[in-house]
């Protein structure tokens, strides 16, 4: 970084969640108990969708993957944010905040484009049922898999290499409680103009090209569902995508209130709020949504339950 009015930065302070003294022991352990749901939930589902070999389809080995990305996710944000808590000046040196915003990026892009995978499946499932196991083959599925990882891939290293070219002033407190594209902008002392570009371009592509997917596949399963004349045909059909439904809206509703408007309008604090939750909470719930609502999971679950109890 040149020299003058610009200062090399070597490393950042994190502000966190809130500056309150009295906040930061129930914050703590608040988080500390979701972060332990969160590895014990993502984990649960994907040991158990290994051992159970009436779940080895298209459908819980994209579930696996998702689990995978939460449980990576929460992994790079959560345990640097309960250092916050208990110290008093967080501080978080300028690689390994590049590091961290790339592997957050990684995975927050992945979990857009598993997320209208997954619609894609059911939607195969439910429209074309006699195609399923041709068009949703093993091939398929890796292909779509690599795909997913390869837009998360291309679109961190896009992000991360804009961010690496931009020059910080002598102020480096981060008003957030990681690395994140925009609360690293607002301390730029030069220009963001193709930073914000790259940011509205990949996050409305990895936004709503999912978005689209998911949309368009829910309306023809919808429409397929309402030529279903049986009532129980119906409650079945809707049963396997009720879970994916509620997922999604969690999901594509708190990122694009975070990234699809100018940074001018989004205040850090609404900012904030939305983060925690696709970065925390919906990895949390995540599990539970697709263990509560799904039958195979929760009869892999007590065969599972039964088979340690007999041991």
């Amino acid at each position: 970084m040149t020299q003058g009015n610009h200062s090399t930065v070597n490393e950042f302070i994190l502000i966190g969640l809130t500056k309150k003294p009295e906040l930061q022991l129930p914050l703590f352990l608040f988080f500390i108990g979701v972060y332990m749901f969160t590895v014990v939930g993502n984990l649960g589902m994907i040991l158990l969708i290994g051992l159970s070999s009436h779940l080895h389809t298209p459908m819980y080995y994209f579930l696996s993957s998702l689990s995978f990305i939460d449980l990576c996710q929460s992994t790079v944000i959560i345990p640097k944010m309960l250092v916050n808590f208990v110290m008093q000046k967080n501080t978080i040196s300028y690689p390994e905040c590049m590091t961290q915003l790339y592997f957050f990026l990684v995975f927050v892009i992945s979990e857009c484009h598993m997320l209208g995978a997954m619609a894609y499946d059911r939607y195969v499932a439910i429209c074309s049922p006699l195609l399923y196991n041709v068009t949703m083959s093993y091939q398929a599925c890796s292909l779509l898999l690599a795909g997913v990882y390869s837009m998360g891939l291309i679109g961190a290293t896009a992000h991360t290499v804009c961010m690496l070219r931009v020059l910080f002033c002598k102020v480096d407190e981060i008003n957030h409680y990681f690395c994140d594209l925009f609360p690293l902008l607002e301390l730029s002392c030069s220009s963001t103009f193709v930073n914000e570009v790259v940011v509205l371009c990949f996050s409305a592509f990895n936004i709503l090209l999912p978005t689209l997917t998911t949309l368009s596949s829910y309306t023809f399963i919808i429409a397929s569902i309402l030529r279903i004349r049986s009532t129980e045909g119906r409650a079945k059909a809707f049963s396997t995508c009720s879970s994916h439904i509620s997922a999604v809206a969690l999901f594509y509703g708190s990122t694009a209130f975070m990234y699809l408007q100018p940074s001018s309008v989004s205040s850090m604090d609404q900012g904030k709020v939305s983060s925690v939750f696709y970065t925390i909470i919906v990895p949390m719930l995540n599990p539970v949504i697709y263990s509560l609502r799904n039958k195979d999971v929760k009869l892999a679950l007590n065969k599972f339950l039964e088979k340690r109890s007999v041991l």
